[in-house]
């Protein structure tokens, strides 16, 4: 299972990380080929960079697709819980159980018909072409207007990050049944940035001078407040 979650985990750095870096690139060139500088401006539009707003866009899509999967895994996902919170334990529970089972249902729904799709959108023609059997009158499927890359591909995304997001559902909703607890994301926490905790005998609360917290273990003796007479 770690193994997954780690794959799940570098899928959308690299896919993040990269649809970045092609951005960057392609505003750098497109900046530095307007500047008339001798050699360098001739070099720089022999340079096609017309593939990448169409690469980052399939590139973001997938992020968001394995995004999605990974924000139910740790509980990102913003939900309205207002009134659930109100319930007794035991109703809670229900619709809880209920709103989990209702996402992997809907998610395997789509994955399924996203599954169909792509199938019939030429990897069915890809399959049969990659083994050698008797291809007949399936067509081979559209290609994407820049890169030309076969859509079906492109279109992946849909029946693999739902079948994924639909796992995660399950397991969050398995792991509820057996600990009773949500997966649950601190969105005020920065990773790498541990909290900073007081001294032992610090009352952050006690601020005479409305600057500083006084440390009570080693303040003067007569100037404790235990001490006065």
């Amino acid at each position: 299972m770690k193994l997954l979650d780690r794959l799940e985990e570098w899928i959308i750095t690299f896919l993040m990380g990269g649809a970045t870096a092609i951005i960057f690139l392609s505003v750098v060139h497109r900046y530095l080929a307007g500047i008339s500088i001798p050699g360098l401006q001739d070099w720089l539009l022999s340079l096609n960079f017309s593939w990448a707003q169409e690469l980052c866009i399939i590139m973001f899509v997938w992020m968001a697709k394995f995004g999605a999967a990974y924000g139910v895994r740790t509980g990102i996902h913003v939900g309205v819980d207002v009134l659930i919170n109100r319930l007794s334990d035991s109703n809670r529970s229900k619709f809880i159980i209920f709103g989990l089972l209702a996402g992997a249902l809907f998610t395997g729904i789509v994955a399924t018909l996203g599954g169909h799709f792509v199938w019939e959108n030429g990897a069915h023609y890809a399959f049969l072409h990659m083994t050698g059997a008797e291809i007949g009158d399936i067509p081979e499927g559209p290609t994407t207007p820049d890169l030309e890359w076969p859509t079906w591909i492109v279109y992946s995304a849909i029946p693999l990050g739902s079948s994924l997001m639909c796992f995660r559902f399950l397991q969050v909703t398995w792991g509820f049944l057996r600990t009773g607890e949500l997966p649950h994301h601190d969105h005020g926490h920065v990773d790498g940035l541990e909290d900073e905790l007081p001294k032992v005998d610090a009352n952050p609360y006690s601020l005479d001078d409305n600057l500083h917290a006084h440390d009570l273990k080693h303040k003067p003796l007569g100037e404790r407040e235990g001490d006065r007479k």
